[in-house]
């Protein structure tokens, strides 16, 4: 009988209960972790953010996706700084919440450098290697290895700043060309990507409210490079119920595909209409 060599055990790190409680509510997103002496993925479909970086052949098959999607989706072609920006949103958009999702829940704020992330977007799979990360005194992570005490909650915050911009910085430098776009709008996507992320979390949380305060003083709008803050306002429904919103520091784009139809979100859709699709989709 052949041998079968037995799957390697899960790496479980400090964030690990963060993810899995990511899982949990989005079962759409799944993050696996490897230790040191695993290599990440890299068979087809998986991508590295250092591959993405380097703005060549996997960028390329990377974006082919978005392309196909685009016509699949609306039956038309998109143009290809339209196709880049789909692309870096869904890619950025899940990075982020493997910094947010752990220090929202648990006060805890890992780093990630570009070689330790990788993505398998059609299965909703993320694989990292986690080394490194930042907590408060008095949390038992503290004496684990690669633990990083700060003093206070703003220290904290300031981590989560400066990870996701350690993470995303190099992937912005791989999309960048392509998307005909200067760094301040770049930063201006990745601040709502922090945003739309968490935000979004929150509410299958069932903690919206903490999770826009939270984003509030992350993002005070003074914090370079990020651009503008979340945004947050709130709106009347037809019974007088509250509607949260909130105006995107950047452009996704979309209109060029559907200009008749501009996000929720959009500073271009006026307030009747955020109010007519926010009551039409919480009465779905």
């Amino acid at each position: 009988m052949p041998l079968v060599t037995p799957a390697p055990a899960a790496t479980q790190s400090a964030v690990s209960a963060a993810y899995d409680r990511l899982t949990e509510v989005f079962p759409s997103l799944r993050i696996d972790e490897f230790g040191q002496g695993r290599a990440l993925p890299g068979e087809t479909g998986w991508v590295g953010a250092e591959q993405l970086a380097q703005d060549g052949a996997a960028l390329d098959a990377f974006l082919a996706w978005d392309d196909e999607q685009v016509l699949k989706d609306y039956g038309q072609k998109a143009r290809p700084d339209v196709v880049a920006s789909f692309g870096l949103h869904r890619y950025a958009w899940p990075a982020c919440l493997l910094i947010t999702v752990p220090w929202f829940l648990h006060r805890r704020v890992p780093r990630f450098p570009a070689a330790n992330v990788a993505l398998q977007r059609a299965l909703g799979r993320m694989a990292v290697r986690v080394t490194d990360f930042a907590c408060l005194p008095g949390d038992p992570a503290a004496e684990l290895p690669g633990a990083h005490v700060v003093p206070d909650e703003e220290a904290l915050r300031a981590e989560v700043r400066a990870a996701v911009a350690e993470h995303l910085q190099p992937v912005l430098t791989g999309f960048g060309p392509r998307m005909r776009r200067g760094p301040r709008a770049l930063w201006g996507m990745v601040t709502d990507e922090i945003v739309e992320g968490l935000w979004y979390v929150g509410h299958l949380l069932g903690e919206e409210h903490r999770a826009m305060a939270e984003l509030e003083e992350l993002l005070p709008g003074t914090e370079k490079p990020y651009v503008g803050r979340p945004g947050f306002r709130e709106l009347t429904g037809p019974d007088g119920q509250a509607l949260p919103t909130r105006d995107r520091a950047s452009c996704c784009l979309f209109y060029t595909l559907r200009p008749e139809d501009t996000c929720v979100t959009c500073p271009r859709t006026c307030d009747a209409d955020r109010v007519a699709r926010l009551t039409a989709s919480s009465a779905n």
